[in-house]
């Protein structure tokens, strides 16, 4: 049962990192870096198969990271109140074009 709640003995970024395909990494990596440019308070939390992004100890999770083979998968919380917006971005798609979705998901997330 060790390991299957993410609070207690939690999994590191380090250990995570084995799981996503060698041709993805470097996708996850970058958002995972532009993700904490957004604020002090971004905490990650890694779980099982992706790692939510969350602002400040409430943990209201705005970004929800998940690798596949070609890309990842991310869900975008910018309220509660409003649906959860999913996107995939594949391996050679630049960020760039992302980014102020995660941004604007970063400020309105309470």
């Amino acid at each position: 049962m060790e390991g299957l709640i993410s609070f207690g003995n939690k999994r590191n970024y380090e250990d995570f990192k084995k799981q996503i395909p060698v041709t993805v990494l470097p996708l996850f990596d970058s958002i995972r870096e532009f993700c904490f440019t957004l604020g002090e308070n971004v905490l990650e939390d890694i779980r099982m198969h992706r790692v939510v992004f969350c602002k400040s100890m409430t943990f209201r999770w705005f970004i929800d990271v998940e690798p596949e083979r070609d890309g990842v998968i991310i869900k975008i919380q910018k309220s509660r109140k409003d649906p959860i917006q999913t996107i995939q971005i594949k391996k050679d798609q630049p960020i760039s074009e992302f980014t102020e979705l995660f941004k604007t998901a970063y400020e309105n997330i309470h």
